[in-house]
């Protein structure tokens, strides 16, 4: 039967609580046969490109919020490995570094001038739209953050429902894909257009760097909802190190963004003896691959310990995608969001607030989830 109304209406738990019936589970989603698919195993067989392909997997719907058509995300073999290298070449060490040092000096020149109980997650947006446009050379006045900043939280909010978030998204995304692909300067742009020719599919992309770094801002949100219930933490994040990275992990594994992934079979083939057509929808189970017991001990416990010294697997840990970053789909960003999450989670950990009254429920039937309030502080 087709899982489409279930799916919207369950949100996180739809996948995750059938494969606990059985580890692949059979269903059509929008009328497409699916095949959705668990585990580290699981993780290698998709993210083997012999096996699952990218181009014509991501929904019109999707694309037209989230990420944009003709995105790194839609592409395959080796047009996708030199569109990534583009990337890459601007999410080394060396960009993770300058981004993360951007980051933090617009944190901590905006957090003084919090005068009032304000909304983490909207100032959080603000602050990562600044850092990153500054980073990357676009200029964008002081008065047109807040707006632009808007519309990158939208192509997120949006993309995952029917409705108003979702026409929200659209014309969102309209406007800066209209906004950047006037952008001619910047080193951002120096990169891009070295490779892209195309101005619509520059500004897809230019955004594709943008917008992710300016969703950490759920992460950011996260972070202090975790202070907020496990304030035994504070005193070891506050004192940075080892300690604020193995956080960033545990925020990435333990919240809920993205509930699974998907792509097309390749060509006919088999999991664990089920039949897999060629040109079928496959899911990979993310939000259940990262609260596994198998994989994580007590997975509903929040515990950055468990990442404290250890060396991560490639299949191990997937918020973002799993696999290796410099030629799988895994997201080239991963290093500059635990960076930039450890580095402003330390922060908050030394910052003297109060949490007032307020409504800090988050639903796993919301993709994505978020505290309802957005955290507010005082």
């Amino acid at each position: 039967m087709d899982n489409s109304v279930q799916l919207l209406t369950e949100g996180y738990a739809w996948l995750p609580d059938r494969r606990r019936e059985t580890p692949t589970v059979r269903t059509r989603l929008m009328g497409q046969r699916a095949v959705c698919i668990g585990g580290v195993e699981a993780a290698q067989f998709f993210y083997d490109e012999q096996n699952i392909r990218r181009h014509g997997a991501i929904p019109g719907p999707v694309l037209s919020t989230l990420f944009g058509h003709g995105a790194v995300h839609t592409l395959d073999g080796a047009e996708h490995r030199a569109r990534k290298a583009m990337f890459r070449s601007v999410m080394g060490p060396d960009g993770v570094a300058d981004l993360t040092e951007r980051v933090t000096e617009v944190w901590d020149e905006t957090v003084p001038t919090w005068d009032r109980p304000a909304v983490l997650f909207d100032e959080t947006s603000r602050i990562l739209t600044r850092a990153v446009c500054d980073w990357a050379g676009i200029r964008v006045a002081p008065a047109e953050v807040p707006t632009l900043a808007a519309d990158l939280i939208a192509m997120v909010d949006g993309f995952a429902t029917p409705g108003p978030r979702h026409f929200k998204a659209r014309f969102a995304r309209r406007r800066q894909e209209k906004r950047f692909a006037g952008v001619t300067e910047g080193f951002l742009y120096d990169v891009m257009s070295a490779h892209i020719g195309d101005p619509q599919v520059r500004a897809v992309e230019l955004l594709n760097v943008i917008r992710p770094t300016v969703a950490l801002s759920w992460f950011v949100t996260f972070a202090a909802h975790a202070l907020h219930r496990w304030p035994k933490h504070r005193a070891d994040l506050a004192a940075g190190g080892a300690f604020a990275e193995a956080f960033a992990h545990e925020v990435r594994r333990f919240y809920p963004f993205a509930p699974f992934l998907g792509g097309l079979a390749a060509r006919d083939m088999q999991w664990q003896g089920q039949p897999i057509p060629a040109g079928s929808l496959v899911l990979l189970d993310i939000y259940g691959h990262n609260h596994d017991p198998e994989l994580f001990g007590d997975p509903y416990a929040f515990s950055p310990e468990r990442f404290v010294g250890h060396d991560i697997g490639a299949f191990e840990l997937v918020p973002q995608g799993a696999g290796w970053p410099d030629t799988s789909h895994r997201c080239p960003g991963e290093g500059i969001a635990v960076s930039v999450l450890a580095a402003l989670a330390t922060r908050l950990a030394r910052l003297d607030y109060e949490v007032p009254p307020q409504d800090l429920t988050i639903s796993l039937r919301r993709v994505p989830a978020r505290p309802r309030s957005g955290f507010v502080l005082a």
